[in-house]
């Protein structure tokens, strides 16, 4: 069976990371536009790294919560792939090991150069220096896709979700262009749920089993309901 996890940034909250939709924690203080487009970084790359390297040093600080170790306990059922929009490393600290980042992931750096998908740099700790610089002798810089980038792994995500027989939707708010229209490319026999305690204020296509609940509370149940229909382990 395949299952295919399509996780969000709720699917960190229980973690304490926050998202750029809170109204506390990093984002409080920062425009979109001076920290997470390719314009940012050419106005002011200090002040880019600075923001990224303060939301590394919080990540690496965190834990990954229930959901995600849940989700780990699923690939007993069958062929878990996660894909996920989140920059965090949760899913891999967790144990999944097959994790799709469709954003990037912030424990690594690329170059700010023309080639930036050709390598990605493990980052040692917390922080990226100004100064450190890529084999071709540029810049390092996140491994983020920021707003107006596109999303290398988009069409991977597309061609993983279009054979999924299974398909859970985790945290995210569908609102995030272009990955929201993911889920379109689910077969029509696939079995679908979308888990979020703030389900009922989103657009869901009506075949999806709707789970309004924390991610934690909703994988146990989307568990549970799995395991029913796979029969004795």
């Amino acid at each position: 069976m395949k299952i295919v996890v399509f996780s969000g940034a709720g699917m960190s909250a229980e973690s304490g990371i926050s998202t750029f939709r809170d109204a506390n924690g990093l984002w409080a203080n920062h425009r979109i536009e001076d920290v997470a487009t390719p314009e940012a970084w050419l106005k002011d790359s200090e002040k880019v790294q600075q923001f990224y390297n303060l939301r590394r040093k919080q990540i690496l600080e965190s834990s990954p919560n229930e959901a995600h170790f849940l989700i780990k306990e699923m690939e007993k059922l069958g062929d878990v792939t996660v894909i996920t929009q989140n920059i965090d490393d949760l899913h891999e600290r967790a144990g999944s090991i097959d994790v799709v980042h469709l954003h990037g992931n912030i424990r690594e750096s690329k170059s700010s150069g023309p080639n930036q998908e050709a390598h990605y740099y493990p980052i040692d700790g917390w922080e990226i220096k100004m100064g450190d610089k890529c084999v071709e002798g540029y810049q390092l810089r996140p491994h983020v896709v920021w707003f107006g980038e596109s999303v290398p792994n988009l069409e991977v995500a597309a061609d993983l979700i279009s054979k999924a027989a299974v398909l859970i939707v985790i945290g995210t708010s569908l609102q995030v262009y272009p990955a929201a229209g993911l889920i379109h490319a689910a077969p029509l026999n696939c079995t679908k749920f979308l888990i979020d305690p703030n389900a009922s204020n989103l657009h869901v296509p009506s075949d999806f089993i709707v789970l309004s609940e924390s991610a934690s509370e909703g994988m146990l149940q989307c568990l549970g309901l799995l395991k029913e229909k796979s029969g004795p382990q």
